[in-house]
């Protein structure tokens, strides 16, 4: 999977201007994220036409960045998150950014993105969902 983040001035319309932009560009938002974190503001989405929102945001005043997440399902109990995130750093494997996407029916559906995408699929393939990456 992968990730558009967005990072802005903190100000009121940031995520009107975003989607107004995907909507006029055909592009479906599937998940979106949005605060703010020391005066700027952070929105981290996922789309259904990856390219066609990337062209859409080079015509708006915003910098995006992409980023490539792995997807993983885990049992939906305290402590399971704690055990994956201890397998990355056993690993050596720094975080860059982690959102849960979806709980339901006693699952979590969690995307992870990290600095070596290709070793966390392989370290984390037996709770992996999506197995989707760009070469690094």
């Amino acid at each position: 999977m992968k990730q558009i983040i967005i990072v802005s001035e903190d100000r009121p319309g940031v995520v009107a201007e975003v989607s107004e932009a995907m909507a006029a560009a055909g592009v479906n938002i599937e998940t979106i994220d949005a605060e703010t974190i020391a005066g700027s503001g952070v929105t981290i989405m996922t789309v259904d036409k990856y390219d066609d929102a990337l062209r859409a945001l080079a015509q708006t005043p915003f910098h995006a960045l992409s980023e490539d997440a792995v997807v993983v399902q885990l049992d939906d109990h305290p402590g399971e998150l704690a055990r994956i995130t201890r397998r990355l750093k056993e690993a050596n494997i720094n975080l860059r950014s982690i959102r849960i996407i979806r709980r339901e029916g006693g699952k979590s559906i969690v995307a992870i993105g990290t600095e070596r995408t290709r070793q966390t699929m392989e370290l984390l393939k037996d709770v992996l969902v999506s197995n989707f990456t760009r070469e690094e």
